[in-house]
C-alpha cells in the first residue's frame, strides 16, 4: 500500500484531499498505520527520559497522530456527504477500535505524570496547557487501574452504539420516504419540484432529519399530509433501545468520573459551567413561548375552521402569513437561485465586511461532481485557505446542513484552512435550483460556521478554527445570518433567476414584518428537543428507563413543554444530535449561542452594520481566535462587556 495517498500529505494546493486517488480500500490501512505510529510518537513523549517541557510534551503531542488525522478528518467527512455500504462498514469496524487508541493515550498514566509537571509562562501555551489537563482529567486519567477498565468499555460500547444510531438514520431516511402514484396527492408542489422527485414512475420524498418536514407547508391534501408527518415522527424506532442504553451508559460514566449525571459531566468545560445555569437560562424561556404557541394555535384552527392536528401546523402557518400580511413565501423562490446567492450574496457579504476575493477552482476537485471548490484571498491578495460547498442533497448524504474542516489552520505546521459546507436542497431535474428563504439563511449560518474556520490564527491545531466550546460554536454562525436580510447584501442577490429584477421591495418588506411571526411555534419546537436531551441526560446511574415513548411525554410534561400541537424538533429515534453527532446535553448550545448572537447583532447596528472595520474588528477579537483563549473573554474583547439575555427575548418576540 505505498501509494496510499493518507501515507503522505497531499501535493495539491493547501494539502486539499486527492479525492481522485482515494479508495474505499485505503482507509482501513491508513487507520491501522496511523493509530500504530501514533502510538509509538506518544510511547517516545511518555518515555523520555528528558525533562517535561511544553514542547518535548505537549507541542509533541500537537505533532503526533499526522496520518491518523489526515485519514479521520476525510473519512469522517465522506461518512456525513457521500456514504456507502463499503463506507458504512468500515465505520462500523473502526469506531470503537478509534475509541479504544484514544484511551489507550489519555490513561497513559506515564504521559499523564509528565503533562502534570509542565510548565510554561507564554500565555498560548499556558491555556493549550490547561486544556490539555481538562482533557485528561475528563477522560479518567485521574481513576483507578479498575475504574479505568469499566471506562473503557462504557466508551468502547457507546461508540458502538452510537454508529448504529447514525447508520440507522441514514438508512431510515430513504427506507422512510413517502412513496406516491398519483401527482394529484403532492399538489401544491410546483412542476419543478414533481419533476425532481419522480423516479421509476413514483414519487419518491425523502425524509429531512427533523419532524416538521418542509412539504408540509405546501401540500394540499390533508392525508398526504398526515401520511409525511407520520413517517417523520415513527422513522428508525430501533433507534429507541439504542437511547435508552446510551443514556444509561453516559450515567453510569459520568458517575465513574465524579459527576451526578452526563448533563454535568457535559457542561463542565462548556462556557455555561453548570447544570444549574442551563436550567436557569431555559426556565425563562419556556412559559413565554409555550403562550405564544397557544395563540399561534388559535389563530392557525380560526383559519382552518377546524380543529388541526400537528401536520396541519405549517400549511396553515402560510395561510394566516398570507392573510395576515398578504406574504406568500413561495414567491420569494425565483429571487434565490443557488449560485446567485452564494456568489452575490455570500461572498459578496463577506468581501465588504472582511474584504475577502473568492475565484472557483475548477481545476480542484471534491468527492463528488456536486462539490465546488473556491480559494479565498485576503484583500491584499494574500492567501486564506479553500471552502468547499456541496449543496444537494442524496441518499448517501446524512439529513441536515454542516459544516467541517479538511485541513486545520496551524502555525505549527505552516497549514492554511480547507473548510466545507453541506447544505441538503433538492437537486432540480433541471433548470435551476431556487431555494426557499430558510435555506437561504440555513447557507449564510454554515459560512459563518466556514468563516471561523477560515479565520483562524493560531499556533496549535488543538485550539484551532471551531475548536471552541460546544456551547459557543454557534455564535459567529448565527451572527451571519444578519447579513441575509441586510439591505445592501439582499439587494445584491435577491434577483428574479429569469429577468434579473430585484425582488419587489414591498415583498421584502412583508417579509420583515412576518419575522416574530410564529415564534412560538419555533421556540416551542426547539425548547422542546433541547429539554429532552436534558431529561436523557439527567438520568443519574442505575435509573432504569422500560419505555422510551412514555419517557419522552413524561419528560415533556414535567418541563412543562407539552403541547401536542408542536413536538420536538427532534423525537429520540431521530435526534442524532444527542446520539451520534457530539451533542449530548448540549442542544441548548444554540439558544444559548443566540444570547451572544443577538448581542452582536445588536452592536454591529450600534456601530453602523456593514462596514470594514466593524468586520475587521469582529475578526481580529473573536473569530480569529479559536479556541486560543477563554471564550467568553474573546465575547467580552468584542463587544466591550458581557451578555445580557434581553436582545434575545426582544428577537424572539417573548418580552
Amino acid at each position: 500500500m505505498a501509494e496510499n495517498p493518507f501515507f503522505s500529505p497531499s501535493s495539491l494546493p493547501y494539502q486539499l484531499p486527492d479525492f481522485g486517488a482515494i479508495r474505499e480500500e485505503h482507509y482501513l490501512p491508513a487507520f491501522e498505520r496511523g493509530m500504530s505510529e501514533h502510538l509509538a510518537e506518544v510511547a517516545a513523549i511518555a518515555n523520555s527520559e528528558e525533562a517535561p517541557t511544553f514542547d518535548n510534551t505537549i507541542a509533541a503531542l500537537e505533532r503526533s497522530g499526522r496520518v491518523l488525522g489526515r485519514t479521520g478528518m476525510v473519512f469522517f467527512s465522506i461518512v456525513s456527504s457521500d456514504s456507502t455500504d463499503g463506507i458504512m462498514a468500515i465505520e462500523k469496524e473502526i469506531s470503537p477500535r478509534l475509541t479504544k487508541h484514544s484511551d489507550e493515550i489519555r490513561l497513559d498514566r506515564a504521559l499523564w505524570a509528565r503533562i502534570k509537571q509542565v510548565n510554561t509562562s507564554d500565555p498560548e501555551e499556558s491555556w493549550l496547557l490547561e486544556k490539555y489537563r481538562e482533557d485528561f482529567i475528563r477522560a479518567g486519567a485521574d481513576l483507578s487501574e479498575g475504574d479505568q477498565e469499566r471506562l473503557k468499555r462504557l466508551n468502547e460500547e457507546l461508540s458502538t452504539l452510537s454508529t448504529d444510531f447514525s447508520q440507522n438514520l441514514l438508512r431510515a431516511s430513504k427506507e422512510s420516504a413517502l412513496v406516491v402514484e398519483d401527482a394529484a396527492e403532492l399538489d401544491g408542489f410546483d412542476e419543478e419540484r414533481l419533476k425532481a422527485l419522480e423516479k421509476d414512475g413514483k414519487y419518491v420524498l425523502p425524509l429531512l432529519n427533523f419532524t416538521n418536514q418542509p412539504g408540509l407547508a405546501q401540500l394540499t391534501n390533508r392525508e398526504t399530509r398526515r401520511e409525511l408527518y407520520t413517517l417523520s415522527v415513527e422513522r428508525a424506532p430501533a433507534n429507541l433501545d439504542l437511547a435508552v442504553r446510551m443514556a444509561t451508559l453516559r450515567a453510569e460514566r459520568a458517575k465513574l468520573l465524579g459527576f451526578p449525571s452526563h448533563a454535568s459531566y457535559s457542561v463542565a468545560d462548556q462556557t455555561a459551567k453548570t447544570a444549574e445555569a442551563v436550567e436557569e437560562m431555559l426556565g425563562q424561556l419556556v412559559g413565554p413561548a409555550v403562550r405564544n404557541a397557544k395563540r399561534e394555535a388559535e389563530a392557525l384552527a380560526e383559519q382552518a375552521g377546524f380543529a388541526i392536528e400537528p401536520w396541519d401546523w405549517s400549511f396553515y402557518t402560510e395561510k394566516v402569513r398570507k392573510a395576515k400580511y398578504d406574504f406568500d413565501a413561495d414567491a420569494m423562490r425565483p429571487y434565490f437561485e443557488l449560485d446567485r446567492v452564494f456568489r452575490d450574496g455570500i461572498f459578496h457579504a463577506a468581501g465588504r465586511l472582511y474584504g475577502l476575493r473568492f475565484t472557483e477552482r475548477t481545476d480542484l476537485k471534491g468527492y463528488h461532481e456536486d462539490v465546488s471548490v473556491w480559494e479565498v484571498a485576503n484583500e491584499d491578495g494574500s492567501q486564506l485557505g479553500l471552502f468547499l460547498l456541496d449543496p444537494y442533497a442524496r441518499p448517501t448524504k446524512r439529513g441536515g446542513a454542516w459544516m467541517n474542516n479538511l485541513v486545520d489552520q496551524s502555525y505549527l505546521f505552516g497549514e492554511l484552512p480547507v473548510v466545507m459546507n453541506n447544505l441538503n436542497v433538492t437537486k432540480p431535474a433541471d433548470g435551476p435550483t431556487l431555494l426557499t428563504f430558510d435555506e437561504v439563511n440555513t447557507a449564510f449560518h454554515e459560512f459563518g460556521h466556514a468563516l471561523h474556520g477560515l479565520f483562524s490564527a493560531v499556533r496549535y491545531p488543538r485550539v484551532s478554527g471551531t475548536n471552541v466550546p460546544r456551547d459557543f460554536v454557534e455564535y459567529p454562525s448565527q451572527v451571519n445570518e444578519m447579513w441575509a436580510t441586510w439591505p445592501e447584501i439582499l439587494a445584491n442577490y435577491a434577483k428574479h433567476h429569469e429577468t434579473g429584477e430585484p425582488m419587489p421591495a414591498e415583498l421584502v418588506e412583508k417579509m420583515q414584518a412576518t419575522e416574530k411571526f410564529n415564534q412560538g411555534f419555533q421556540t416551542v419546537e426547539y425548547l422542546a428537543a433541547t429539554l429532552l436531551d436534558w431529561a436523557w441526560h439527567k438520568l443519574a446511574a442505575g435509573e432504569t428507563v422500560e419505555d422510551a415513548r412514555a419517557f419522552e411525554a413524561a419528560a415533556l410534561e414535567s418541563a412543562g413543554i407539552a403541547f401536542p400541537l408542536v413536538l420536538p424538533r427532534y423525537r429520540t429515534n431521530y435526534f442524532a444530535h444527542i446520539f451520534s453527532g457530539g451533542y449530548s446535553a448540549g442542544y441548548y448550545s444554540y439558544i444559548w449561542s443566540e444570547v451572544l448572537d443577538a448581542e452582536s447583532v445588536e452592536w454591529f447596528k450600534e456601530n453602523g452594520g456593514l462596514k470594514r472595520e466593524n468586520g475587521d474588528h469582529f475578526r481580529r477579537e473573536l473569530l480569529s481566535k479559536g479556541g486560543s483563549l477563554d471564550a467568553l473573554t474573546a465575547f467580552r474583547n468584542f463587544r466591550g462587556r458581557e451578555p445580557s439575555i434581553r436582545p434575545l427575548l426582544e428577537r424572539r418576540g417573548l418580552v
